[in-house]
């Protein structure tokens, strides 16, 4: 079963069971994968539709800006929106790879620093170039960046 039609699938559980917040969701994550494919039909086909890589790409997008919505809220003191956020986020994270864990990342960075033979944070483009397609919604950017800013500069 592709990621699509597990969404649409579980879209219609949802519906079934009364669950209004990962209805509401999974139908905006399913609004903005077809935004996405229509996006891309002018240039791959009219009847183009998303792959399952694609189709995470978009929901790691969508991830993120929960993510960002988060940290907003708690600034702001709006501890109820933040936790609404955070609801949804969980939801969000049932669709996106494991997420690996910090050693599991210094590992594969490591790996890419020997491929791409860097040695001083000059070379950080290079790393994350070769990084960040393994990576693909299995990491943060942020944390991943911070890792090979760290190895780089020997710290």
């Amino acid at each position: 079963m592709t990621l699509k039609a597990r969404i649409a699938s579980d879209i219609r559980q949802a519906l079934k069971a009364g669950d209004r917040t990962k209805v509401s969701v999974l139908r905006m994550v399913s609004a903005r994968i077809l935004e996405k494919e229509v996006e891309l039909r002018s240039s791959k086909g009219r009847d183009y539709s998303l792959n399952d890589e694609e189709t995470t790409g978009v929901i790691v997008a969508y991830a993120k800006q929960r993510k960002q919505s988060i940290e907003s809220y708690r600034q702001a003191e709006r501890e109820d929106l933040a936790t609404q956020e955070e609801k949804e986020l969980e939801i969000l994270q049932e669709y996106l790879p494991k997420q690996l864990s910090e050693s599991e990342i210094e590992a594969l960075v490591e790996e890419a620093i020997q491929e791409t033979g860097a040695s001083s944070p000059g070379d950080m483009g290079n790393v994350m170039r070769a990084l960040m397609p393994r990576l693909k919604g299995a990491a943060d950017g942020k944390v991943v960046n911070s890792i090979v800013r760290q190895k780089l500069s020997g710290s």
